[in-house]
């Protein structure tokens, strides 16, 4: 069984206000839409009855920006939250996976994923948007529809699963397609990109043709 909502890395954590909720217009739009097609939530029948599910935006979208480097992520276990507010959100001022190490600040510590979303900010400078959802339907569907796979070996929210990512997303055709799916975590699905439109179009799209598949 998944275990879900437990942080792996080394986390340096400071209480501070939350952020504008102007920097939340977009991603809370989105999070809702996943939360209400159950992509994101909470379920006592799945994944030991912990939240799953998270998402993240870049604080700066210029590559030499001062915030290039920081993102805004959903707190740990606000999976089962219908809305969020800027309560719910953390900032992650770095990510330093030779370290295994995420500092971070806001009313909330950062989700459990925030290892893997920083990583992927790294790895892809015009990365704007990381989704982490779970999806029964696409997952089933994984290889059949030829989506990336990271090893089984690699458990959630890990350096382990970091690294994967990072040399999946030195292939040019994964880092055009957009979605990873996480092996060692069960039904655990990436969407990226450099808007929010596109990483959740990417989702959207690959849901309705995992409906097309398995009807």
């Amino acid at each position: 069984m998944v275990q879900e909502g437990v942080i792996k890395f080394n986390l340096q954590f400071r209480e501070a206000p939350p952020v504008s909720s102007e920097l939340l217009r977009e991603i809370n739009a989105w999070r809702k839409i996943l939360f209400l097609l159950k992509l994101i939530g909470q379920d006592p029948y799945r994944y030991g009855g912990f939240g799953f599910g998270n998402i993240s935006r870049r604080m700066d979208f210029y590559p030499e920006g001062p915030d290039h480097r920081k993102f805004l992520i959903s707190g740990t276990q606000t999976g089962g939250l219908t809305e969020l507010s800027s309560e719910n959100y953390s900032t992650v001022l770095e990510c330093l996976p030779e370290e295994n190490l995420i500092r971070a600040e806001g009313p909330v510590r950062p989700s459990s994923e925030a290892l893997t979303h920083g990583m992927i900010y790294r790895a892809m400078k015009d990365a704007g948007f990381v989704m982490h959802v779970h999806s029964p339907d696409i997952w089933r569907l994984r290889r059949k529809i030829g989506i990336p796979l990271t090893s089984s070996g690699a458990d959630y929210g890990s350096r382990e699963l970091a690294r994967e990512i990072v040399s999946l997303l030195t292939i040019p055709e994964v880092r055009s397609n957009g979605v990873i799916a996480m092996e060692g975590h069960e039904d655990g699905i990436l969407s990226f990109g450099q808007t929010a439109e596109y990483a959740g179009g990417r989702l959207l799209n690959l849901l309705a043709l995992a409906f097309c598949e398995s009807g």
